[in-house]
Parts: C-alpha cells; structure tokens; sequence
C-alpha cells in the first residue's frame, strides 16, 4: 500500500483521520487495477476466440442461455446492498459523528466559520465568552464578509481573520469549520488534512478533523469558481496549544469583531 500511496504523490499527511483515507484510497486503486487486468484478459481471450479464422461461419442463433440475465441481476443485487446496506449508512454515521463538546473549553472542539469569497478564505472564531457574535446578511460586505454586527457585545471578542489572512489551530485539537460561500460555490481544501467540502451560498457544512502535526497548510479552492480560482489560496497553521492560546488572546484583544467599518 505504501508504495501505491508514494506513486499517487499524496501530500503528507496531517490529520488523525488522514491514514485511513489513504488506506481507502490505496485499496480502491488496487480493485481498480485487478478489474484493469482482469477486462483486458477478457478482452484478449474474446478477441481470440471469437476471431473470423476460428469462426468462419456467423452463428444466428445467439446464446440461448439466461445465465448472463441471472449473473446481471445478481451483480445488481449485491451493488444495491453495498450502496444501501452499507455504504450510504456508514457516511451518514461518519458525517454526522461530530466531536462532542464535554465542557472544558481547553479540549472542547474548536468552530470555525469558514467563508469562501471570490477568491479568499476567511475565518471566524467566537471569542473567550464562546460565542459568536450576531451576523446579519445585510452586514455583509468584502471587509465583513460574516456579516458580524459589530455594535453586538458577543462580537467584540471574536476572532476574525479576514482578505486571505492565515489563522491557526492548536496540534491534537478537533476542529469543526462550517464551511459556507459569500458568493459563488467554492470547494474548501486542505490537502494535508485530507480535507475537501464544498462552499455552498445559503448553506453552512461543518467538516471536521484533529490536526496532529505542527506546521503551515495550504488552503485552495477545488471548485472551478472564476477568473481568480487559480489564485484562490489561504494558508492556516498547526502550532502548539501554547502558541495557539497566546495567538487566539492577541487576536481576540483586538477586537476582531468590532473592527468592521
């Protein structure tokens, strides 16, 4: 499997989550080339059998059979009980199991709102009493793009990293971004985290993920989004709960919140 991964040119993994996925994505391109194989020997061995030197005469009949029916039918069984059965069941279950807050603000998951916009990332943490200050759609603009209403109290700590700006999360934390768009549909990405959902205008999907190794991770776009999708990029980093603690205090004295004109 490891040898499959380093030939696909997989990013280094960051996140718990992330070896899994690989393992999933290994096995898959392994099916992928057993099948491969397998219907191009099919392919030789028909274009030898049934090749006009073997068979001079054109045989009218056709096969009479209906084992190819029963085959049919019973692949079509077993792809509906793997769709139905299993497959459709166990995303459901993992895309909803999100991190548990047990009250401790020191371990509890962070929330993030993640918002695309032609053509930045922008983030926005609730503040040291965790809460998010009020949004209003009519406070949105490119300098607001949470549409924060900045006379709200719960918004004067939050922290708000606006036009591309990096923003941070602390190493062996869960994180939950709810990820939404200002304007068009965007994809959020993160390589490294083994991270990809769309930003939907109106809609707001969390996605979530425990980063476990310090470093700086590129942001990109996976959706074809306009002229500027290919310069669509942020950055956020993994750093330690220490360095996070003094960047998140900074940010929020700043009055992120009460920033917006």
């Amino acid at each position: 499997m490891t040898k499959i991964l380093e030939m696909l040119g997989l990013p280094a993994s960051a996140s718990n989550h992330a070896s899994a996925l690989d393992d999933f994505t290994a096995y898959v391109h392994l099916l992928m080339l057993v099948l491969f194989v397998g219907w191009l020997a099919y392919y030789l061995i028909a274009l030898v059998k049934f090749r006009k030197a073997a068979n001079p005469s054109a045989n009218h009949a056709g096969v009479k059979s209906n084992m190819s029916t029963y085959l049919e039918g019973g692949v079509a069984v077993i792809e509906a009980v793997l769709l139905i059965g299993f497959a459709i069941p166990l995303w459901a279950h993992a895309v909803d199991d999100l991190p548990a807050a047990t009250g401790n603000p020191k371990t509890d998951p962070i929330e993030v709102q993640i918002m695309g916009m032609q053509f930045k990332w922008n983030a926005h943490f609730a503040g040291p009493d965790n809460k998010f200050g009020k949004q209003e759609i009519k406070e949105a603009s490119q300098g607001n793009p949470f549409g924060i209403v900045a006379a709200d109290a719960a918004a004067k700590d939050d922290v708000v990293c606006v036009a591309g700006e990096p923003f941070k999360l602390p190493v062996g934390r869960a994180a939950v971004c709810r990820v939404s768009s200002m304007d068009v549909i965007h994809c959020f990405k993160v390589g490294a985290m083994r991270v990809t959902q769309d930003a939907i205008p109106g809609m707001s999907i969390p996605v979530h993920f425990v980063p476990n190794k310090v470093g700086k991770y590129a942001i990109t776009c996976a959706q074809l989004c306009g002229s500027g999708h290919s310069v669509m990029r942020g950055e956020f980093e993994v750093v330690s709960p220490e360095d996070w603690e003094k960047w998140y205090a900074d940010k929020s004295k700043a009055g992120g919140g009460g920033s917006f004109e």
